[in-house]
């Protein structure tokens, strides 16, 4: 297939040394800006590059989002991995082979039609022709750039994309390294830092009484309000901070209130509104209105370990090492907010546990750098807290969705309104060319949290992401107010605003469905003309045995639910089977997901079944609260998560055509899941519960109403 415009990722990195190198070793270094966040990402990039380089896996080395000595990818986010840096590796690699073919034929004196790669070798009718990759490779210049006018090749001929490949990042995983709290540098001493407990917080303990609370073989950092611990012994640093926890004195600022836990709370505050689509007045013959208000509550990352950096300041540069998922507009904004030269900061990402967003890790290595630059030639280690963890990252938006629908008595929909109220959902470091970093608030000359300003709609969108419905409806309202100013931090969080809209979308659809009297599976078929929206709806109802004639009320159901993330990605449905009592209890998910063209079908399945997974957390737990005017949910104890014990039976199926392009997929499970069990919820009670998270209070009064 030939590319009529070339990804985002190759216009920025165009030439083709920036992604391509050939060793002696005989190996080829893959070079990616796209990083390693648990979604297996390297073990697809490397795929693709060993199918239109005609290598054998194996024989390509990865070197991952280092600021210094990969392209500049931006960001490791929005599913567009695949989709724009698998698709200008797909490009260089033809391009390379194809160089490299014409050089060989060339020095053999013949058309370069005749020769084929095996394994990096150039042959001839089946012959090896005594030449390879690397004894061409000072024959062609890979200084310039790519045109992305070589074909790839075409699905038919793949031997490598399109199967299932065990994730190369794995195994030193598996048995106890391979992660950036593995690190040790020689010399380093170790860190702990005191996060202001809620936004604007003044520190008024002095000095003094701040030395006694380091303890013995312990010394601090002040700056301003930035208070670290830093010691050759982490225990006692962590001992530190402890005692800090418990006695710093902190005044002013905006400490959080109970009631800020609610996502209603944002319906009180003032909004930057704006409309999409055209004005829709209730239509005057509609047989029936379905108007209902929907919410998500303010969700943690809640990663399984908690964030780390290092960073060493040596001779006017200082390099961190960070599991950022944008390694370029972090070090940016570290330099930017230290006053530092920007080419004087090296990022270098190194592979944590794993997220789902933007969680600590920016903001543990803006914690590093400040303390480097204080220890000139000594390498600082900062490991985050769970406390830290689940308090100081940013949370995932609470949204407000309220949907306003009219409908003839057959449930077709005559007039449709989506209102979605909800602060940001993207204030990474470099977004919209701003800072964005926690402990940068806190110096004694401050960079000020800038106002909340949200993700392009061109770009996806943040609050109204999955906003517009796909189905054939009538032109579509759309109110957008955005919350530019709260006390809560906020930022991505996987999917964005889909959770929220699809959860409250496909609640609506069911509702309409039922007003009308139809079964939801063929209702939505009837208002959805996209036939792979229809195929993944149709399949998910196969797999899961859907039956239109099962009774609601008893306490077991299922629901359905459908999505295209951000309209424009992988297409799911979803359908989810509960039991009801006094909480929820997911007991199986089918999932039918159409991504185009997989790369790797079982590294695709697991992004399925994860982001299934913690939606079903999302859906049936999660909350972050304020009490006493700081964080309450900090700990294991207080911030319910999804059990091992809890987590359902999930069957995933890719229905998708490997002759359509790769769409995104690692964040299509989460808004479908979601609805899908607040559907099955509504059937299993005869009741219907609104808000995020379906909890036993949430349910019991829902059912205590009804009855």
């Amino acid at each position: 297939m030939i590319r009529n415009t070339l990804p985002q990722s190759l216009v920025d990195n165009p030439r083709l040394d920036q992604w391509i190198a050939f060793e002696p070793d005989r190996t080829v270094t893959l070079k990616t800006g796209k990083v390693e966040i648990g979604q297996g990402i390297l073990t697809a990039l490397r795929q693709i590059a060993a199918e239109e380089l005609d290598l054998q896996p194996p024989q390509l080395k990865l070197l991952s989002g280092d600021t210094e000595l990969t392209p500049a990818e931006a960001f490791t986010a929005g599913s567009l991995s695949v989709e724009i840096g698998g698709g200008a590796v797909r490009l260089v690699c033809a391009e390379v082979r194809a160089r490299m073919l014409e050089s060989a034929a060339a020095k053999l004196g013949t058309d370069a039609a005749e020769l084929a790669v095996e394994a990096g070798e150039i042959t001839r009718a089946g012959t090896s022709t005594g030449l390879d990759y690397w004894s061409l490779a000072g024959t062609i210049d890979l200084s310039a750039q790519a045109t992305g006018s070589v074909p790839t090749k075409r699905p038919s001929d793949f031997r490598v994309v399109g199967r299932s490949e065990q994730r190369i990042d794995l195994p030193v995983k598996v048995f106890g390294g391979g992660f950036i709290h593995d690190m040790v540098l020689p010399g380093m001493l170790h860190a702990r830092i005191v996060h202001r407990p809620w936004t604007g917080a003044q520190l008024s303990t002095p000095d003094e009484a701040v030395g006694r609370l380091a303890g013995p073989g312990v010394e601090f950092v002040r700056d301003g309000d930035f208070v670290a611990f830093v010691s050759p012994d982490e225990t006692a640093c962590a001992a530190a901070l402890g005692r800090a926890w418990l006695r710093l004195e902190w005044t002013g600022g905006e400490p959080f209130a109970p009631e800020q836990s609610e996502a209603e709370w944002l319906l009180s505050l003032p909004t930057k509104d704006r409309q999409i689509g055209p004005d829709n007045a209730p239509a005057p013959d509609a047989a029936f209105r379905v108007e209902a208000r929907y919410s998500r509550p303010y969700l943690a990352h809640a990663s399984i370990g908690p964030s780390c950096a290092l960073a060493l300041f040596k001779d006017g540069r200082l390099d961190v090492w960070s599991h950022s998922q944008g390694v370029g507009p972090l070090g940016g904004s570290i330099a930017r907010a230290l006053g530092l030269a920007p080419g004087s900061v090296a990022v270098h990402h190194a592979q944590g546990a794993g997220c789902y967003g933007h969680n600590g890790a920016d903001d543990v290595a803006m914690d590093a750098a400040i303390v480097a630059l204080r220890r000139p030639g000594t390498p600082i280690r900062v490991l985050w807290m769970r406390e830290d963890e689940l308090s100081s990252s940013p949370f995932g938006a609470a949204m407000v969705t309220e949907i306003a629908a009219g409908c003839d008595a057959d449930g077709r929909v005559l007039d449709w309104t989506l209102r979605v109220t909800s602060p940001t959902h993207v204030s990474r470091p470099g977004a919209h060319g701003e800072i964005h970093l926690l402990s940068a608030e806190a110096l004694a000359t401050p960079v000020p949290r800038p106002e909340g300003r949200e993700f392009p709609d061109e770009r996806g969108g943040g609050a109204t992401r999955n906003s517009f419905a796909l189905y054939d409806l009538p032109p579509q309202r759309i109110i957008h107010r955005l919350v530019p100013r709260l006390p809560i931090r906020t930022s991505a969080l996987r999917g964005l605003g889909t959770l929220g809209n699809v959860f409250a979308i496909e609640s609506a659809i069911d509702e309409i469905a039922e007003r009308a009297g139809r079964d939801p599976v063929a209702y939505r078929l009837s208002i959805m003309s996209d036939p792979r929206a229809r195929r993944v709806i149709e399949r998910a109802a196969e797999m899961a045995a859907w039956n239109p004639d099962d009774e609601g009320g008893t306490g077991s159901g299922r629901g359905i639910a459908f999505s295209r993330y951000k309209n424009h990605a992988a297409y799911a449905a979803v359908v989810a089977e509960v039991e009801v009592d006094e909480e929820v209890r997911v007991k199986r998910l089918f999932a039918a997901v159409d991504a185009g063209l997989v790369i790797n079908p079982d590294g695709a399945i697991n992004q399925v079944e994860g982001g299934a997974i913690q939606a079903v957390s999302w859906a049936t737990k999660e909350q972050v609260r304020f009490e006493d005017g700081r964080v309450a949910t900090a700990t294991w104890d207080v911030y319910p998560i999804l059990r091992f014990p809890e987590v359902p039976e999930v069957e995933v199926q890719l229905v998708g055509d490997p002759n359509d392009p790769p769409l995104g997929i690692g964040e299509v499970a989460l808004g479908p899941t979601a609805a899908a069990i607040g559907n099955a919820v509504a059937h299993a009670l005869g009741v219907r519960v609104r808000n995020l998270p379906l909890s036993r209070d949430r349910v019991m009064a829902a059912a205590m109403e009804a009855g």
